[in-house]
């Protein structure tokens, strides 16, 4: 190595650090590892049986295993250039999360400016899921960044993501992100996705979000507006959090309405509530409460209510209804990196709602155990 170069080692992530006259750049290794051990599902099957398994399906309860790189590249000025690609994987069995997809969960470059904010291009969360992560999940921040926000991987209450969607899921392809935090807590962003059609719009998705840190409360705000095979969806939502002593209340509302052709429009109205209790010591405890209405809703493939912003069978017709879920969770940290965790929740189901993986029962039990460590 020349003398301007040299190598570091970081705590939390292997890092290569380069440094010049004028620059510096560094690329980290990091990662993250959930294994739900032993999980319990009531009606798991056709026959209605339980099943005791590891993980839920075979998923972590909390968070999408994965590992990845980012790095920064100093620039002058206040600028920097930034990357980051991460792929998701399962503890369980080894397996990639989506194959034939090696980074499934980000591949983005982009450029962050004191200044201007954080832009960003590639594959990447969509604008609408990182401004309603703090109100619509109690495990992430409660404060808004420019960073990407994560909600829980595989239970019954994760659904709530999928009103803060795109036409490929929760992240964006082919998008450019524009991210700005202001020194006085104000919070704004918005989100294109492009459908790389000749046709200018055709299949993309555009986005705009805005929110305030207020210290003790955080508020935030998103309009989702969603082409997908011809289909217009748009949804909108807000809401919040507020912070006493080792408590944290967090509560939203989402609204969602989506074209389905013959079969008409689907409107949807869902709230949530959850409270997060950080006492001093190894534990936290997390109780939360949503429901989701469905009005005039296709189904999917699966036989199931179709997910906002996704695909929808239009031969199966449509039924209108709402879901409920109760959940709670207990960590113990053994560390800053690791944790256990025993977590659950009840899913009832009322009227024409389905969810596929009840077989046609009207609610299940969900319970799990697990341990989750960073690297």
């Amino acid at each position: 190595m020349g003398k301007n170069t040299r190598l570091l080692l970081v705590a939390g992530g292997s890092a290569l650090a380069m440094s010049g006259a004028h620059a510096q750049s560094s690329v980290q290794l990091y990662g993250l590892m959930d294994l739900s051990a032993v999980s319990y599902q009531t009606n798991a099957n056709a026959s209605g049986n339980h099943v005791i398994s590891m993980g839920i399906n075979g998923e972590p309860w909390f968070s999408g295993s994965r590992f990845g790189m980012k790095g920064a590249e100093d620039l002058g000025g206040g600028l920097k250039a930034i990357f980051r690609l991460e792929a998701e994987y399962r503890v369980s069995d080894g397996g990639m999360e989506d194959p034939g997809q090696i980074f499934d969960r980000d591949a983005w470059v982009g450029f962050d400016s004191d200044t201007f904010g954080k832009v960003t291009a590639g594959f990447q969360n969509t604008v609408a899921r990182d401004a309603a992560a703090i109100y619509g999940d109690p495990y992430g921040s409660a404060a808004l960044t420019t960073e990407e926000g994560g909600w829980t991987n595989q239970n019954n209450f994760k659904q709530l993501i999928f009103y803060a969607g795109s036409a490929t899921g929760t992240r964006y392809e082919n998008s450019v992100v524009w991210k700005k935090l202001f020194n006085n807590g104000l919070y704004a962003a918005a989100g294109y996705a492009f459908g790389n059609h000749t046709s200018f719009g055709t299949d993309a998705t555009y986005t705009g979000a805005l929110g305030y840190n207020g210290g003790p409360f955080n508020v935030s705000a998103f309009f989702n507006h969603v082409n997908n095979n011809g289909f217009t969806n748009k949804s909108y939502s807000i809401g919040g959090n507020y912070t006493y002593s080792i408590v944290r209340l967090n509560a939203g509302y989402f609204h969602y309405s989506g074209d389905q052709g013959a079969l008409g429009q689907r409107h949807d109205n869902a709230w949530t509530v959850s409270l997060k209790l950080s006492p001093k010591g190894p534990f936290d405890y997390a109780i939360g409460y949503q429901q989701m209405h469905a009005s005039n809703a296709a189904f999917d493939d699966t036989g199931g209510t179709a997910n906002a912003n996704l695909a929808f069978n239009p031969d199966t017709g449509t039924a209108s209804g709402y879901k409920e879920t109760l959940y709670a969770s207990m960590f113990y940290h053994l560390s800053k990196r690791t944790e256990l965790y025993v977590a659950g929740d009840y899913m009832k189901l009322h009227d024409g709602y389905v969810v596929a993986t009840t077989y046609g029962a009207k609610n299940q039990l969900e319970l799990t155990t697990g341990i989750r460590t960073r690297f």
